[in-house]
């Protein structure tokens, strides 16, 4: 009896012991933040088999739950709202240029959320909930790839209401940051910048005003606020005047764009920061986290916001990334005169008012239905559980006409039936700083259909831009297709949608697919099939 009692003694501490230091845990990356001032429980860490998502036996289940050192797993996932669509944008310049993107390059969401999705608008400012799904069948003819007999795309939908006519948004003040230097001298990069914010002054309105800031080794103001009215063409000179300098101090160009900024605030008008660069930072600060600490200050009294603009085919992707996700901002990418017009001319003047600030959302599974599930992309900006509802941490910035998508790959458990998943969106009204919330549901029933030729054209390109970025960075997805099959489904995709982006989509993807076996051309056949290793 003694050494029954010891052996169990032991056996507690060890499992104490264990549980404390897995409640430690960051679902995401490793460690765990304390629990958030407005949330609820603190979450329990992944249980088994995180190489394929979150995963345990539901509560009442025999298995692993029942073991003293395996806690229950986490059935939420919440991330920070991100429009970025810069890294799709970049990953087809260098597939034209014949490379393949570096995998750090790749973000699967932002290839996602480069494509419309037909989703349902709300009637008033804050966000729709659109929620669905389909099956991945990997039987014969299905297209599923491997191992997908099981599994289901979930697709969260969120979107704004459409941009006001240009007439009725606020005024814009706009200062922008130009990078010239001697980097920007390549084809593409400074001509490029030019001709756009040429185009840009021909849309502003007689109300907006600009300010133009240009940095090499140091930063230099060109243009102080400037109503738009009666100066256009005086804008037009300073532009065309630019030329590429010496080095590329991104800290000298962005600090002075901020003094600037705020030296021309505009009370009542949208206030903005838009920066034009290779962000190939050489010289002083380089590091995004010590740039944005010296304009924290005039970010957030003043509400300036951060745009920025990647060219050129050697470009700092992920460093221009951290820039606008900290400044509140987006990023996207110009490759072409195509490109600038449909950023210059179709959506910055549309897109400068703001209607959503720090947007987060929250995917709760059902537990009882949801054996497996893995949100693709949105790495960087997952947000620990029991912050959601804490508006002191960091969301998304997000802009009238947008959509923002999230994919989960998810695995329901045999015999499902009725709720798979409720996502919540939650933001601050931009004038109001009040929080606000939406939420939508999905069921089984709505996630039965089968996913390749069900119907959703819309819900195909998702996957279909999910999958090619999953396969371009070196991904596992249950149920990924080949790049050869990809670049077929997305050739079909363009037909039955009449969109030239999915058209473009299919060239792209068609482009790795000969890159990945070697032959570097654009001469081959379109292959129709098949996963290419």
């Amino acid at each position: 009896m003694a050494l029954l009692l010891a052996g169990a003694m032991a056996l507690t501490a060890c499992g104490g012991s264990g549980s404390s230091s897995e409640s430690t845990r960051d679902l995401s990356s490793g460690k765990r933040n304390g629990q958030g001032s407005t949330g609820g429980g603190q979450p329990a860490p992944d249980g088994v088999a995180p190489e394929m998502g979150r995963s345990a036996a539901p509560a009442g289940e025999s298995g692993d739950v029942s073991r003293l050192d395996v806690p229950p797993p986490d059935y939420l996932s919440t991330f920070a709202l991100d429009v970025d669509t810069a890294s799709y944008g970049y990953a087809r310049r260098t597939l034209g240029d014949g490379r393949l993107p570096a995998a750090e390059d790749v973000r699967p969401e932002e290839f996602v959320n480069s494509f419309r999705q037909g989703y349902e608008r709300p009637e008033g400012n804050g966000f729709s909930v659109n929620v669905d799904g389909a099956r991945i069948s990997s039987a014969k003819g299905g297209g599923g790839g491997t191992g997908a007999s099981d599994w289901s795309l979930l697709r969260i939908g969120l979107a704004t209401k459409t941009a006001p006519p240009t007439a009725e948004r606020p005024p814009a003040a706009l200062t922008f940051v130009v990078d010239i230097s001697g980097s920007m001298a390549e084809t593409g990069r400074l001509d490029l910048v030019r001709k756009s914010l040429t185009l840009l002054a021909d849309e502003l309105r007689d109300d907006d005003s600009l300010s133009l800031v240009t940095f090499s080794n140091e930063a230099e103001t060109r243009l102080p606020m400037t109503r738009v009215k009666g100066n256009r063409n005086r804008i037009k000179d300073v532009v065309g005047d630019m030329q590429p300098a010496q080095s590329t101090n991104v800290e000298a160009g962005i600090k002075l764009g901020y003094e600037e900024s705020v030296e021309g605030h505009r009370e009542g008008a949208t206030n903005r920061v838009v920066l034009l660069s290779d962000a190939l930072a050489n010289t002083g600060e380089t590091e995004a986290e010590g740039i944005l600490k010296k304009i924290d200050s005039a970010r957030r009294e003043y509400g300036i916001t951060l745009f920025g603009v990647g060219v050129g085919s050697d470009y700092g992707d992920a460093f221009m990334e951290q820039l606008t996700n900290k400044g509140d901002g987006n990023t996207t990418y110009v490759g072409d005169e195509t490109q600038a017009r449909k950023v210059f001319v179709d959506q910055l003047p549309a897109h400068l008012e703001i209607r959503a600030r720090d947007a987060k959302a929250q995917v709760a599974f059902d537990r009882k239905n949801v054996k497996q599930f893995r949100l693709i992309g949105y790495e960087n900006r997952k947000v620990a559980d029991e912050d959601f509802r804490n508006d002191s941490v960091d969301g998304g910035e997000v802009g009238p006409g947008h959509t923002v998508t999230a994919l989960y790959a998810v695995r329901l458990r045999e015999g499902a039936s009725g709720t798979v998943a409720k996502a919540t969106v939650r933001w601050l009204d931009p004038k109001t700083r009040k929080a606000q919330e939406e939420t939508g549901t999905v069921t089984t029933g709505v996630v039965d259909k089968t996913l390749w030729g069900g119907g959703n054209d819309r819900l195909q390109v998702a996957a279909v831009a999910a999958y090619f970025a999953d396969r371009l960075r070196g991904g596992d997805l249950p149920g990924a297709p080949g790049l050869g099959e990809l670049a077929s489904r997305a050739s079909g995709l363009a037909e039955s949608t009449e969109d030239s982006a999915v058209e473009k989509l299919a060239t792209a993807i068609g482009q790795a697919d000969r890159l990945k076996r070697g032959a570097g051309t654009d001469d081959d056949p379109e292959p129709s099939e098949g996963e290419i290793g």
